[in-house]
């Protein structure tokens, strides 16, 4: 790839089809390889979270070959997108909102870069605060609402959560669920890389309806996925037209 965007977009399910793309190149990392496509009008680089077609599942996502493909490429700012399952009555299926905080309930993923020297990496603020505040500013100048603040609760997945499983989430603080958060975010942060995350609702989580499955979260994605691209596309220009994507 020849052209050096700062900006990336890491799409979730049923949204890298709403963005138009140029070409496609592979980035070859210590962690192994990572797939990505410039945009059509070379602002941001798109890569696909599960890989080309949606072949892999939350857990087995090499997040580190994700996140150190797009920083040998030059980007300084992650805008994530996720379907998500809300456990906030005021975050409606259907809405898009913005991660804050996260609880990390994972357990059999590499979570860092650090493996051989002592860092700790601090994770007071995982989401930048700069790159919010932008996207907040992008859904307002569209006319789309965006629900800032949540806390999004990550597990590990592949499998959906148990009715109690929530209860207890929503008990410790969680708005929303999901699988493919953690441990991306704290790669990002590891790496010097401003991250933030556009979360949709895609279904209301265990217990709060009477099952959950992954075609309503395409389905419902689907739907949404318009709004996704329009308010990311719109962040990216007023981070290219001057606005800093710093913490």
């Amino acid at each position: 790839m020849t052209s050096s965007p700062d900006v990336a977009v890491i799409a979730g399910s049923g949204v890298a089809e709403h963005f138009e793309l140029s070409r496609e190149g592979t980035l070859s990392t210590k962690y192994g390889m990572a797939t990505v496509s410039l945009s059509k009008n070379g602002s941001f680089y798109l890569l696909q979270r599960h890989g080309p077609g949606h072949t892999v599942p939350p857990h087995r996502i090499n997040y580190r070959a994700n996140i150190a493909g797009l920083k040998s490429v030059g980007v300084r700012n992650i805008i994530a997108t996720s379907a998500v399952g809300s456990m906030n009555r005021r975050f409606k299926v259907g809405e898009v909102g913005l991660a804050d905080q996260f609880v990390d309930f994972t357990k059999g993923r590499t979570g860092t870069f650090y493996e051989e020297t002592v860092e700790h990496t601090d994770m007071t603020n995982p989401y930048s605060r700069t790159l919010n505040r932008l996207v907040l500013r992008a859904g307002r100048s569209l006319g789309i609402k965006v629900h800032p603040g949540l806390v999004y609760v990550c597990v590990e997945g592949p499998r959906f959560e148990t009715a109690a499983e929530i209860r207890m989430f929503r008990l410790l603080g969680g708005d929303v669920t999901g699988m493919t958060g953690v441990p991306e975010v704290t790669l990002a942060n590891e790496m010097g890389i401003s991250y933030a995350s556009v979360l949709v609702a895609t279904n209301w989580a265990a217990g709060m309806q009477e099952k959950v499955s992954h075609e309503e979260v395409l389905r419902v994605m689907k739907r949404s996925g318009e709004d996704v691209r329009k308010i990311v596309e719109a962040t990216v220009n007023l981070l290219t037209s001057g606005a800093d994507g710093g913490k």
